[in-house]
């Protein structure tokens, strides 16, 4: 009997099973690509893009979600200015940078919102 289990197993070719393991493995690999890899290259180059437009008197949030003004700009590093009172000068790493909004968008924005409630009261 044991002969029997042998000669049956010898009849499957190995070779006819790699081709879709192959093809499986392809496929796995494109679904990590496009779920995992694509999408944190394009969030890195976002970043790197907002901190090279990075200038003084942006406004910034940082991963510890203070908002602030930046007033000085080194090659890594920045200098940011917390709260009302101008004297919380806190120097921190470009990276802990997570947001930037430009005094321009600051105005554009405030400009929208005002002219929508302007409209909204007229209705």
């Amino acid at each position: 009997m044991l002969l029997y289990f042998t000669e049956a197993t010898a009849e499957v070719p190995t070779g006819a099973a790699l081709g879709p393991m192959i093809l499986m493995y392809g496929v796995i690999f494109v679904a990590f690509y496009f779920l995992l890899i694509r999408p944190n290259s394009k969030e890195r180059k976002q970043k790197a893009q907002i901190l090279a437009s990075l200038a003084v008197g942006d406004s910034v949030r940082t991963t510890a979600g203070f908002f602030g003004t930046v007033i000085d700009i080194n090659d890594d590093m920045v200098i940011v200015e917390f709260g009302n009172n101008k004297n919380c000068r806190i120097p921190m790493i470009k990276d802990a940078i997570v947001e930037v909004e430009k005094p321009e968008d600051a105005i554009a924005s405030s400009n929208d919102s005002t002219k929508d409630s302007k409209n909204s009261k007229k209705k």
